[in-house]
């Protein structure tokens, strides 16, 4: 299906089925089922899901519960994905590096019918009797098997077959509309307690239809998938996308740095998205390590935490491609991307999707000139309605229809959007307003440094003064870091300390949480 059909399509499951209908007898899925390397067909894809449906409502799930998924990659994880949409049941992502506390937030909060996570991480829900593992419910779900997809052995690899149109998995006679909620995605909680965006069928359904367009993703394309499922980009970016488009997707479990120049060899992918720590990992490979499986690829997309300039050019440099940085949040899913065609421009996040709208605006509200820095707004089908069960918070996230991202950006008189930092993060040092990114993205350039992260602490006269945390070689000297700075930005944003750290405290996707620094002390 090429962008312009996928335009006409309005609904998440119609996208799907029509993929199923088009290439239901087509290799879709590289992955392990139970261990063994597998291969499956879009028809087996959308049969196994027909069962997990099945084995959810023996359980009495029923549309409209919430269902909490503690999992890593792996098939099952699109079972279940699949399987709700299917249903109406509400599918809630946790990270699958949170813990008892963070866990019982979401518990708490969502109220889920039903918890499914692994064997080893049963005991991180305390005896809920709502907690069962995936084998539990995958065994339940193979009972229900019928008909059975027939299986060929194919190499390593296990090649899994299934009926084109999706037998066995005939769609509900009232299926989920636009406006229903497919996913409550948890923010990252880098500054406080996370709120449960509530996504539509709709707004994922606009997500996949702007990104397909943008990126000119089809049945053609080879997607290698190393991002985690419980977050939206490797959720809605990429599973979704996939299964719009019927592409071959190769599932892996995680990015693994020793093993990635090999996927890219074996599977010579043709798209692939990363996050600023993944392109960096790249570039760490030995000199020697053939790159022709990432040469030949068609498309890198960064997202989830600001690309460093120095990494867009080295990437350039050594791979040949020019990574596509794109913008966007639990709660608007994509809204900024660079142009596929086009310039990318380093350092920003491009021009906003069809049918998106931005602008930036001041503390009131209104629009500021080009090159102003101000609050970044958006509005569009993709951009949700609002926390779950949290009406205080979802009053707050909108002013006029438009959703206030709390992000500090400016736009280019060309349209282009670079963003400053978290409006939460503005440090006001003597009246005068000081942006971290702009005095991170000066001490990136210092030879040997690797992370910076810039913070406002208290100071008595000028009531907050920036502080650098830096992650650097042993012989990059404080001396420099101030020089690099004063040589340009004004005095008054020069940090005040350089505060040296093994690494920085950082979300799954990438994003530092600036509360979990440690203290800084000027003695």
């Amino acid at each position: 299906m090429t962008g312009g059909q996928i335009r006409s399509v309005s609904s998440l499951l119609a996208l799907f089925d029509a993929a199923r209908a088009r290439r239901g007898d087509a290799p879709a899925l590289e992955v392990k089922v139970r261990g063994r390397p597998a291969v499956l067909t879009l028809g087996a894809v959308h049969e196994r899901a027909g069962r997990m449906a099945r084995a959810l409502r023996a359980r009495g799930i029923a549309p409209g519960d919430r269902m909490v998924v503690h999992l890593a990659n792996g098939v099952e994880y699109l079972d279940l994905l699949l399987a709700c949409l299917r249903t109406g049941i509400i599918l809630v992502p946790a990270n699958v590096l949170y813990r008892g506390r963070e866990l019982g937030h979401i518990v708490s909060d969502a109220d889920p019918a039903l918890i499914v996570t692994s064997a080893g991480h049963l005991n991180l829900f305390a005896g809920d009797p709502r907690a069962i593992t995936i084998d539990t419910l995958e065994g339940e779900a193979d009972a229900a098997r019928s008909p059975v997809p027939s299986e060929r052995v194919t190499g390593s690899r296990t090649a899994v077959g299934g009926t084109n149109g999706g037998a066995g998995v005939a769609a509900s006679s009232s299926q989920p509309a636009d406006a229903d909620p497919a996913l409550i995605v948890y923010t990252s909680g880098t500054t406080g307690r996370a709120k449960g965006a509530v996504l539509s069928h709709g707004n994922v359904a606009a997500n996949v239809r702007h990104l397909v367009d943008a990126w000119r993703i089809s049945a053609a394309d080879r997607y290698l998938a190393v991002l985690p499922l419980f977050h939206v980009h490797g959720l809605c970016n990429g599973a979704c996308c996939w299964l719009a488009t019927g592409c071959l997707m190769r599932l892996e479990e995680r990015f693994e740095h020793a093993a990635a120049a090999a996927w890219f060899a074996e599977f010579r992918p043709t798209l692939f998205y990363g996050v600023p720590t993944v392109y960096t990992r790249m570039l760490e490979w030995p000199a020697d390590t053939p790159v022709d499986g990432v040469r030949d690829a068609r498309l890198f997309v960064s997202g989830s935490a600001p690309l460093p300039a120095h990494v867009h050019e080295a990437f350039r440099a050594r791979f040949g491609h020019t990574i596509l940085e794109r913008y966007g949040m639990s709660e608007t899913l994509m809204t900024l991307g660079n142009p596929y065609d086009g310039e990318r421009r380093a350092g920003t996040v491009g021009v906003p999707f069809r049918d998106v709208r931005a602008r930036v605006v001041d503390a009131a509200g209104h629009p500021v000139p080009d090159g102003t820095v101000g609050e970044l707004e958006v509005r569009g089908p993709n951009v949700f309605a609002g926390y779950w069960r949290n009406a205080k918070a979802t009053a707050a996230a909108f002013r006029d229809g438009w959703f206030r991202t709390g992000d500090l950006a400016e736009r280019s008189a060309d349209g282009y959007y670079t963003l400053r930092g978290r409006a939460s993060d503005l440090i006001i040092s003597g009246g005068f307003n000081i942006y971290p990114r702009e005095i991170e993205d000066v001490l990136l350039e210092v030879p040997g440094v690797r992370e910076v992260v810039v913070a406002g602490v208290p100071d008595a006269r000028r009531g907050e003064v920036p502080v650098a945390y830096v992650v650097a070689e042993a012989e990059v000297t404080n001396e420099a870091l101030r020089a690099a700075c004063a040589a340009s930005v004004a005095s008054f944003k020069v940090p005040r300390g350089f505060m040296r750290v093994a690494a920085l405290p950082r979300t799954a996707l990438g994003k530092v949480q600036k509360h979990l620094l440690p203290p800084w002390s000027a003695t």
